[in-house]
């Protein structure tokens, strides 16, 4: 596996060499390679406790080949970190995790604070036959989301909002069956096959099998709104699910929601992880019994037309039935689901950003938690170049001394440099 990475990583990086574009000329080869290489410090500091200080060297590239109806994708993740984290108990296995039906993520370094990744996060191939249909084979990521930031329709790959260094998002192993109906309308069937030892009880009678449907719609009833909506329907590990989302705008603004219904098929529920107990399982609640769930969420965005491109966005996040969590650490960490987007019944979040000058922004967030947990952000972003990005990140995390939040405050600093090719 590790040379097989190497050899993969070589190769890529050649073509990507080779794949400079020429300055107002438009490629004509059906081949694109793309990426990133960026260095990410940062702090945690908490309240009670050592700081932990981490240097990650982060490279993606992405290839694509195409022929008239076939395309290929691949894409490769490298990571080298070294720092305080590294030298936790199993944080290596945890970095390397991989639930998916194949692993195709290893550690080629894991000693004295060093760990160095390499990881297929995408590897589909996708055909496109008879005029509308297209088959999507691999690992891809299933992307149903309706709204920007919470996504209550997006089962295959919920994520959490507080990652700064994982834009791409977690791909799943799937088979996609679509077909295009027509304008902006669409219908998809996804079927996704996890490894079985990713389920660390198999008393209750899991299985890491997932599966649903999409009807994607533009027109409602032959009128053309301008809005887009959908339906889904399915069974994930723990749950059958059904609900729907919409995108639009009102005088301006834009408006998106999504809604969906979690109706458990098992009565208890464990963490999807399989590590040793040093690891992630030791950050675990213990087995919770579920129930039935609905999570909601409405968000409105609204940019204004000044020189400084001032853009404010609200949500609110809603769970009828909402996991116990008794960690931060554990909330923060652990891969989420879109049943488990938050630990409380209510959550809110605001945004605003503005341009400090035309090759800056400067953006400031917030989420409260009706545990009376919350979070404050504020991120610098500065252009150094064409392809050249430096960023600069703070983050909080506290609250009263009852809520989750509360009994572990922290504040979280990040210094990004960023080169995209």
């Amino acid at each position: 596996m590790l040379t097989a990475t190497v050899c993969l990583w070589a190769a890529v990086l050649s073509l990507a060499a080779l794949a400079s574009p020429i300055p107002g000329v438009t490629p004509e080869q059906p081949w694109q390679v793309k990426g990133y290489v960026s260095y990410l410090g940062s702090v945690i500091a908490p309240v009670e406790g050592e700081q932990l200080w981490d240097s990650l060297l982060h490279n993606r590239i992405d290839a694509e080949y195409r022929w008239q109806s076939l395309r290929v994708n691949v894409g490769l993740r490298n990571r080298l970190m070294v720092g305080d984290s590294g030298r936790l108990p199993g944080y290596g296995e945890l970095l390397a995790w991989d639930p998916g039906y194949w692993d195709l993520s290893a550690n080629w370094l894991d000693s004295d604070g060093w760990i160095g990744n390499s990881q297929l996060d995408r590897a589909y191939l996708s055909w496109e036959f008879a005029d509308n249909w297209e088959l999507v084979a691999g690992r891809f990521r299933v992307n149903w989301a309706m709204s920007t930031l919470w996504n209550p329709n997006d089962i295959f790959n919920a994520y959490s909002i507080y990652d700064v260094d994982y834009a791409e998002r977690r791909g799943v192993d799937a088979l996609k069956l679509s077909r295009q109906l027509g304008y902006a309308s669409q219908l998809e069937f996804v079927y996704s096959q996890g490894a079985d030892s990713a389920i660390n009880d198999v008393s209750i009678g899991r299985t890491n099998r997932q599966y649903a449907g999409r009807y994607l719609g533009h027109n409602f009833f032959g009128y053309d709104l301008g809005w887009d909506w959908q339906l889904i329907l399915g069974e994930t590990r723990d749950d059958r699910v059904f609900g729907g989302g919409f995108a639009g705008d009102i005088w301006g603004a834009g408006l998106h929601g999504e809604v969906t219904h979690f109706d458990p098929i098992n009565t208890s529920y464990v963490a999807p992880v399989d590590a040793e107990p040093r690891t992630t399982q030791s950050l675990a609640s213990a087995t919770q019994i579920l129930e039935a769930s609905t999570v909601a969420t409405l968000e409105m965005d609204y940019s204004f037309a000044t020189d400084a491109n001032w853009r404010v966005l609200g949500a609110a996040l809603y769970i009828s039935s909402p996991l116990g969590v008794d960690s931060a650490l554990l909330y923060l960490n652990l891969p989420l689901s879109a049943r488990t987007l938050s630990f409380t019944t209510w959550t809110y979040y605001l945004d605003l950003g503005f341009d400090l000058t035309p090759l800056s922004r400067l953006s400031a967030n917030a989420s409260y938690y009706d545990d009376d947990s919350f979070f404050v952000g504020l991120t610098y972003q500065y252009s150094l170049a064409d392809d050249w990005q430096l960023s600069l990140i703070a983050q909080r995390f506290d609250g009263s001394s009852a809520s989750l939040f509360g009994q572990s405050a922290s504040t979280l600093g990040y210094l990004q440099l960023k080169w995209s090719f």
